[in-house]
C-alpha cells in the first residue's frame, strides 16, 4: 500500500521534533473577504497532517488562526461606499453590513466554518484580535522592538534594494492603531526600551503614548507575527501557498526571525500549489468579489469528493474544480477509487476522505452523470426518479441519490442552464414544413403511441421508438441513419435541440398531454 503524503510529511515532522509531548499543527486565513476554495487548501492540508500524526499515536491538536486583527485594506465590490470609513481598521472592528454579525469579520468566519464543519474538520479557532487585546503577546512585542534593528537587518537581507541606515534607525516592527480614529495611519517615533511607545496619528497629527503592557491597541507586522505565534503555540507544521513557499518568502524569512528573535524551532514547511476553477462564466477575481468558496462548491460536490480531491494529490500539484462537464469524470474517478478502497480494506485512508461518523462511503452509488440525465427527464421528482429506477432495473444507494440528486440539479439550473431541455409550448409548423411526407408519417405514429398508450412501460417505450423508423431489408447502417433522423426530429419538435436526454426515459416520465401538442396528429 502506497504511503500517503499525509503520513510521510507527519514523520518527517516527528523526526525534526522527536521528543515533542503534544504536536501543534496550525493554519490560518485573514477574513479579509468570502474565504475560496485557494484557501481552503490550507487548512485540509494542515487536518490531514494532524489526523496522520494521531494515527502514528502522537497527542496532536490542530490550531485554526483567523487573523481578523489584520487592517481592512479594501472595500468589496458590491459594499456600501460608506465602507471606505473603515478602511485601516481592524476587521473585527468592521460592522457587519447586514447587521447579522458582531463584525465584517466574523461573518466571513462563521461562513467558512460552517463548511468546515460539513467536511469534518473542527479544529480549535482562535481570533487574533482576541488574542492581541487580551495582552497575550506583550511581551512578545516587547522583545520585537528591543530587537528591532536585528529585525530591521533580517528584512534588508529579503530586500530587493534593502534598507537605508536612517530606515533601520526609524524602523518598529509594530502596527498602532490610533486611539483617534481606530485606523493604522500611524507612525511611532519611540520606545522607551520596556513599555512605552510614543506614535503620531497621520490622520489628526495628535501624539500619543501607549504602554504595550496595558494598551493592547498594536499588533506585530505579518512577517514578524507569524513566527511570533509560532512561538507562542509551539507550532511543530503549518503549510502556506506559493507565494510563502517560495525562495526569499514569507517562510524563509519567518524561519530566520523565529530563530534569531524568538529563539524558537520553526515548524517543518509545506508548500502547496493553486486551485483552478473551470466552467464558470467570466473570469475568477478576488478584488471583484468573484471567487469561489467552498460553501458554492458544496453546492455540486459532496463533501467526500471535495476532500479526495485535495488528499489525492500532493499539496504541490496544481488541480481543477468544476462547474462544467469535467465534473462526471471526477465523481466516476471517486467513485472508482472508493470501491478499490473499501475492497481492499483501507479504513485509514477511507476515514481520511470521510471523517464523518454520520457518512458512510457507498459501494454503489448513482453515477453522477446518469443522474443529471435521469434528473431532469423526471424533472428532478425523487419520487418519480425511484418509479424510473424500478423501471430500468438498477440498484443504487439510496444515501448516495439523497445525496447527488439536489447536486445534480444545482449543477444543471445554476452553472449550466444552456443544458437544460424545457418543452416547447406550441406545435412547430415552420420544422415540420421541411420534412418529407415519410418522416410526418413517423411523428404521427408516435402521437398515437403516446395518445392511445399512456401506461407503458420504459421497456415499451424503448421498443416503440426504435420500431417506428424501422423498415425490413436494409442494412444496420442504413437502420442507424434512419433511427439518428427520426430521433433528432423529435427532439427538435419537443424541445428545439438536435440532442437532449434519453428520449424513451423522457416520454415516459413527462406529462403525455403536453407531447401530444407537440407532434402532428
Amino acid at each position: 500500500m502506497t504511503e500517503h503524503w499525509s503520513t510521510r510529511i507527519a514523520r518527517e515532522v516527528i523526526e525534526a521534533f522527536p521528543k515533542q509531548a503534544e504536536y501543534t499543527v496550525a493554519a490560518g486565513i485573514s477574513p479579509s473577504g468570502k474565504v475560496h476554495i485557494g484557501n481552503f487548501r490550507d487548512v485540509i492540508t494542515s487536518e490531514a497532517v494532524y489526523r496522520a500524526l494521531v494515527n502514528e499515536g502522537k497527542p496532536s491538536r490542530f490550531i485554526f488562526s483567523w487573523d481578523d486583527f489584520d487592517r481592512f485594506r479594501k472595500v468589496p465590490t458590491g459594499f456600501p461606499e460608506s465602507y471606505t470609513q473603515y478602511l485601516g481598521m481592524p476587521l473585527s472592528d468592521v460592522p457587519d453590513p447586514k447587521g447579522e454579525y458582531k463584525s465584517y469579520a466574523e461573518r466571513h468566519e462563521k461562513e467558512f466554518e460552517g463548511s468546515l464543519s460539513i467536511l469534518g474538520i473542527n479544529p480549535v479557532f482562535r481570533c487574533q484580535s482576541v488574542e492581541y487585546r487580551s495582552g497575550r503577546y506583550s511581551e512578545q512585542i516587547r522583545l520585537a522592538l528591543q530587537k528591532r534593528r536585528e529585525i530591521a537587518q533580517i528584512l534588508t537581507d529579503f530586500k530587493t534594494q534593502g534598507m537605508s541606515e536612517s530606515e533601520i534607525a526609524e524602523y518598529y516592527p509594530l502596527n498602532i492603531y490610533s486611539r483617534f480614529t481606530g485606523k493604522d495611519k500611524t507612525k511611532i517615533t519611540s520606545f522607551d526600551g520596556e513599555r512605552k511607545v510614543e506614535y503620531i496619528c497621520l490622520d489628526t497629527g495628535k501624539r500619543d503614548l501607549i504602554d504595550i503592557e496595558t494598551d493592547h491597541v498594536a499588533k506585530l507586522p505579518w512577517r514578524v507575527d507569524w513566527p511570533m505565534r509560532w512561538f507562542m503555540e509551539g507550532v511543530n507544521f503549518e503549510p502556506g501557498g506559493s507565494d510563502h513557499a517560495s525562495p526569499g518568502g514569507s517562510y524563509d524569512m519567518g524561519r530566520i526571525v523565529s530563530e534569531r528573535i524568538f529563539n524558537n524551532l520553526p515548524p517543518h514547511f509545506q508548500g502547496y500549489g493553486f486551485i483552478g476553477i473551470r466552467g464558470l462564466k467570466g473570469k475568477m477575481s478576488g478584488s471583484k468579489g468573484e471567487l469561489v468558496t467552498p460553501e458554492q462548491l458544496l453546492d455540486i460536490y459532496e463533501p467526500a469528493l471535495l476532500r479526495w480531491l485535495f488528499l489525492r494529490t500532493e499539496p504541490k500539484t496544481q488541480f481543477d474544480f468544476a462547474f462544467d462537464s469535467e465534473v462526471f469524470r471526477q465523481y466516476s474517478e471517486f467513485d472508482s477509487h472508493v470501491k478499490e478502497l473499501i475492497h481492499a480494506g483501507d479504513s485509514e485512508m477511507l476515514g481520511l476522505i470521510d471523517p464523518l461518523t454520520k457518512s458512510s462511503l457507498s459501494n454503489a452509488p448513482i453515477p453522477f452523470r446518469q443522474l443529471a440525465g435521469y434528473g431532469q427527464a423526471v424533472s428532478f421528482n425523487p419520487i418519480k426518479l425511484e418509479e424510473l429506477l424500478l423501471q430500468t432495473g438498477e440498484s443504487f444507494d439510496p444515501e448516495s441519490i439523497k445525496s447527488r440528486l439536489t447536486r445534480t440539479k444545482n449543477w444543471l439550473e445554476r452553472y449550466n442552464p444552456e443544458d437544460i431541455r424545457s418543452l416547447k409550448e406550441d406545435i412547430d409548423t415552420r420544422y415540420l414544413g421541411f420534412l418529407n411526407e415519410e418522416e410526418i408519417e413517423q411523428l404521427r405514429k408516435l402521437h398515437a403511441g403516446i395518445k392511445n398508450n399512456r401506461n407503458m412501460s420504459l421497456q415499451e417505450w424503448e421498443t416503440l421508438l426504435y420500431d417506428i423508423p424501422k423498415i425490413p431489408e436494409i442494412s444496420e447502417k442504413e437502420k442507424k441513419e434512419r433511427q439518428k433522423r427520426f430521433f433528432s426530429n423529435v427532439y427538435q419538435l419537443i424541445f428545439g435541440t438536435e440532442t437532449g436526454p434519453r428520449l424513451s426515459t423522457y416520454l415516459w416520465a413527462e406529462d403525455k398531454a403536453k407531447l401530444e401538442k407537440l407532434l402532428p396528429e
